[in-house]
């Protein structure tokens, strides 16, 4: 596993932020957080779907499906194989919204992850259901079933949670905590110079969520290339006895030529598993606090900085030339820890 040391001027102050690890982390007997993942699987999602069932000290109440490494259908589809891989076809998997908040036709990711969202592996299709529900209706009945208790994972265009936070006014105070996948902070976006492909997919959306007043931990893609998994790593996984290491490694395949090809990488950037830890190992980050500006400009008919999020970190001293005064804060992943080293069983 190699993990990338990250860049620092001097210029970022480190803040002592705590958070809740219900006991994994001190050895205490508690109950397992429950936790709902919304995800457009896609590779690295169903990394960490499987990391996140393989781990004892969580509830998964669900999962909720957007479009985004594929359609949503497809999402759902594919949500529902993994439950049953892992040998939970009792989670509930409730699909979600088809488009952006405003329309229009998603971006789908499918020259990354195969046209099947699963590194074209081509599985049997799932013989569980997806849920009556709709991925907002299933949030607001978890969150309101639990208040305090549900944490959200989000993996993908922030659509559903938007939907949510429109359905149910209180569900940002009554949600424990949401962290997202999503943004390049201080780093060049993967969509294009200025934006992450999460937040790009549906900008409108990521503004609702990151007003709400909800506890948000946002881990940008700046924190997620700091953790690759190379060859040699794909290799040692192969020849394990992980539950999970050989369909892993199948879907990897595509990925990893798509990272060669794209970035001259020689493996691949562990987006979604890095989100997945920041949930259960909070201790291996270091953090910021800020405000976040959504842009959505259009230059000429081309959406220049469509989708770019602007991080004003509160530094000491700094002028803040943009009124953001009513924007809460939230929590901004700056660094990966040296010391930080994942395990594939």
């Amino acid at each position: 596993m190699e993990r990338f040391q990250g860049e620092s001027d001097g210029r970022f102050v480190e803040e002592n932020c705590h958070f809740h690890t219900d006991g994994v982390l001190n050895g205490s007997v508690s109950m397992p957080a429950k936790l709902i993942i919304d995800t457009d699987p896609g590779i690295d999602d169903s990394m960490a779907i499987f990391m996140a069932f393989q781990s004892p000290e969580l509830e998964i109440l669900g999962l909720t499906t957007i479009f985004g490494n594929v359609a949503t259908q497809d999402a759902t589809r594919n949500a529902l194989l993994l439950c049953e891989i892992a040998g939970r076809p009792d989670v509930p998997v409730a699909e979600g919204s088809p488009e952006p908040l405003k329309g229009g036709i998603p971006r789908v990711a499918d020259f990354i992850h195969g046209t099947d969202g699963l590194g074209n592996t081509f599985l049997p299709s799932p013989k569980a259901k997806k849920s009556e529900k709709t991925a907002s209706e299933f949030l607001v009945d978890k969150v309101s079933e639990f208040p305090g208790e549900v944490s959200i994972l989000a993996l993908g265009p922030l659509t559903n949670l938007a939907l949510a936070i429109k359905r149910d006014s209180s569900f940002a105070k009554k949600v424990k905590r949401i962290v997202v996948l999503g943004g390049a902070f201080f780093a060049l976006g993967n969509v294009n110079p200025a934006a992450e492909a999460n937040i790009y997919g549906d900008p409108e959306a990521a503004d609702v969520v990151f007003t709400c007043g909800a506890d948000i931990t946002v881990v940008g893609i700046n924190i997620t290339t700091q953790v690759k998994l190379t060859d040699d790593d794909l290799s040692l996984l192969r020849q394990s006895n992980g539950k999970h290491a050989q369909i892993i490694c199948d879907m990897c395949k595509f990925y990893r030529d798509w990272h060669v090809k794209s970035d001259g990488v020689y493996g691949i950037f562990l987006h979604d598993p890095v989100s997945f830890v920041a949930v259960t190992r909070p201790d291996l980050f270091t953090y910021r606090k800020g405000v976040t500006l959504m842009f959505h400009f259009d230059a000429g008919g081309i959406r220049a900085t469509h989708g770019q999020g602007i991080l004003l970190s509160l530094w000491p001293g700094q002028l803040m030339w943009i009124s953001a005064y009513e924007r809460p804060q939230k929590i901004y992943l700056h660094n990966v820890c040296p010391c930080a080293k994942f395990n594939s069983d």
